[in-house]
């Protein structure tokens, strides 16, 4: 690996971790370089979702404040994505790529909408005080569901995330971005640590993200965490957007 290829991919890697840590959806600035430098997209799937774990673990502790008191909600929560993570994992190692990927920018685009017309639908559907905050089952589904997705493919699994999660619960924004970047940790971890023993790796390019996606996820949770509800989910919007594009051209 050349001195400049190490280079673009830190660089890559810092900004996947901010954008993961304030919005989610890192992977569509990390994944793209991989490829364009060569690296079969498998590979350069599971390399950067093993990279990206340091980064995301660091953008949820970032957010441990926002979660003060939510410890048995963030333990059911991540059940639901640790097994989503599983089958996702599974997935990506027997099916072919286009079986599942063709379906994702729509995903992505679902995600994307919710997160815009949240506030008004959750006005429209109950008083959001009123509403049940812990045990939807439908809730547990989609947070499963977003987890098959990210442990297949990792990318804008947050946007996911806080699109579902805003309709069903009554939470803050800032509270449902530090549950979106816990369980993306943990389907992270998960599909990661599959992937180490079952699938192609390239671990210089694990070291290289690993390393890099801390400083950048230490960098989102400090911007993030500053952001204004509404600016927040502007960016959020924005970034999904833009992921949707690179998913059709990909």
């Amino acid at each position: 690996m050349e001195l400049w290829e190490v280079g673009i991919i830190a660089l890559a890697g810092v900004w996947a971790g901010m954008i993961n840590t304030v919005v989610g959806s890192g992977t569509l600035v990390t994944f793209p370089v991989l490829v364009a430098l060569g690296y079969p997209p498998v590979t350069a799937t599971t390399s950067n979702a093993i990279g990206l774990i340091s980064g995301s673990i660091t953008g949820a502790v970032g957010y441990r404040k926002e979660l003060a008191g939510h410890g048995p909600r963030v333990l059911r929560y991540g059940i639901a994505s640790f097994l989503g993570a599983i089958l996702g994992a599974v997935l990506l190692l027997s099916l072919p790529h286009d079986a599942f990927e063709t379906i994702v920018p729509v995903l992505v685009g679902l995600a994307v909408l919710l997160v815009a017309v949240q506030p008004v639908l959750a006005r429209r559907l109950r008083n959001r005080e009123q509403r049940d905050r812990t045990s939807s089952p439908l809730l547990y589904f989609l947070i499963f569901l977003v987890g098959v997705y990210g442990g297949y493919f990792t990318a804008a699994q947050g946007i996911m995330l806080v699109g579902v999660m805003g309709l069903l619960v009554a939470d803050p924004l800032q509270r449902l971005n530090a549950f979106k970047n816990t369980l993306a940790s943990v389907v992270n971890l998960v599909a990661g640590v599959i992937y180490a023993v079952v699938a192609p790796v390239d671990w210089s390019v694990v070291g290289i993200i690993a390393a890099s996606s801390i400083v950048g996820g230490l960098l989102g949770a400090k911007v993030g965490r500053r952001l204004q509800p509404a600016l927040l989910r502007s960016v959020i919007i924005v970034i999904g957007i833009a992921a949707v594009f690179l998913l059709v051209l990909q």
